[in-house]
């Protein structure tokens, strides 16, 4: 544990690499549908560990950050091979499914804990455990979903614009450059809808800074996986092997 402590960078380096190695192996596993499953339970995670705090580098940052790299790796991935369509559905799929983990987890925190004596003591720790969690306060729920939103559509958007200008080329400056302009969207929304009004502007702005850095690394990081994904799809994912049975 010294040696993790100790080496913070490093964990997060690994992390943002384990969790783009498990995106890549479910697109193998799964092909499309394991990509939708990437961005539903990236995003949902993201949501769950976001208040989580760390410090990397000597920046502050979260856990959502780190582990929603994810998301835009898959929504970029749909785009280049599934078209624009599937990638804006896995994108309003995430954001149904959201709100209704939102809906679902305040409904169930408005059940009391048991007070039976053999179990109350753990059920209150839990109930604790789970407020502390789930019970989000509405600027916060507002300014996820409403960044999650805009910017992963502004995502898909402006990779098959880069796309229409470059054709089948130049992978790498539609990924990583619609990844880095979405990113920027994403985390100005957030800082200003969630941090401004709780800090003065310009505080909220550096916060909001200091997470560009991780997200930025975060999308130079991402492209080989994508090349990676091509390549290992070219022989054959799950979508191309039903295909080929049916013809």
């Amino acid at each position: 544990m010294d040696f993790i402590s100790d080496h913070q960078l490093s964990l997060w380096v690994i992390t943002v690499l384990v969790d783009l190695g498990f995106a890549v192996l479910a697109f193998r596993l799964f092909g499309r549908i394991g990509l939708y499953g990437v961005v539903i339970f990236s995003l949902l995670l993201a949501n769950i560990m976001g208040p989580k705090l760390t410090v990397i580098a000597g920046l502050q940052t979260s856990m959502g950050v780190i582990l929603y790299s994810s998301i835009f790796f898959a929504t970029d991935l749909l785009s280049e091979k599934y078209g624009r369509a599937e990638a804006q559905r896995a994108v309003l799929l995430g954001f149904f499914l959201s709100v209704v983990l939102v809906v679902m987890t305040q409904i169930s925190l408005r059940f009391l804990p048991s007070a039976l004596p053999e179990t109350a003591v753990y059920a209150q720790s839990v109930h604790a455990a789970m407020v502390t969690l789930f019970d989000y306060t509405p600027r916060f729920v507002m300014g996820s979903l409403l960044a999650y939103l805009i910017s992963q559509s502004f995502d898909v958007w402006v990779f098959h614009r880069i796309r229409e200008a470059t054709g089948s080329r130049h992978l790498w400056l539609r990924n990583t450059g619609s990844t880095l302009i979405s990113q920027a969207v994403d985390t100005l929304i957030y800082g200003l809808v969630v941090w401004w009004g709780l800090v003065d502007l310009a505080t909220a702005l550096k916060l909001a800074a200091a997470k560009y850095v991780f997200k930025f690394a975060i999308a130079v990081i991402d492209t080989p996986f994508i090349y990676a994904a091509l390549r290992w799809d070219a022989r054959g994912s799950p979508d191309e092997r039903s295909s080929q049975r049916v013809n």
